[in-house]
């Protein structure tokens, strides 16, 4: 099932994301890594300006997804399911969801370029690979430059 988040479900993300962001451990550059990938207070700052979704099996919140509008698009914020609950189609099933929520016609993704697993989970999906993704970085997402280098950008065109 399918649900907003909400402020309740501050310590269920935290621990979400955490769980999840172990996957880049080795993958992303080191300077990059570090646990909690997210801690508390940055999560929430980031729930003042994202819309979470979350899925829930047998009334357990065990993956999440956020959207976010900036300017003319929408971006597909923190997907996470937990390990064990991972290639059951759960993400699938959130960004389904997500995609009949947005008002805009574009709907971009970053990641770690080092993410191949996300970055086959989006195309799968529709997405297509931005060749201007440092521009796209700069304009839609406030993070270290340094990120910008190690990160790629999908979009995909949504019916509204």
């Amino acid at each position: 099932m399918i649900r907003r988040c909400n402020s309740e479900d501050k310590n269920r993300l935290y621990f979400i994301i955490n769980e999840a962001a172990k996957a880049y451990s080795g993958k992303i550059p080191p300077d990059r890594y570090h646990e909690p990938n997210m801690p508390m207070d940055e999560l929430g700052r980031e729930m003042e300006r994202i819309t979470f979704y979350g899925w829930e099996e047998n009334d357990e919140l065990v993956g999440l997804m956020g959207i976010e509008r900036v300017g003319d698009v929408t971006l597909i914020r923190h997907t996470y399911v937990l390990p064990r609950w991972q290639r059951r189609g759960i993400a699938g099933k959130l960004l389904n969801y997500l995609k009949g929520l947005i008002a805009t016609p574009r709907l971009l993704v970053g990641t770690w370029a080092a993410a191949d697993w996300a970055i086959s989970f989006y195309e799968k999906h529709g997405f297509k690979m931005m060749p201007d993704k440092d521009k796209l970085l700069q304009i839609y997402w406030d993070i270290p430059h340094r990120q910008i280098e190690e990160s790629v950008v999908l979009w995909i065109e949504v019916e509204l």
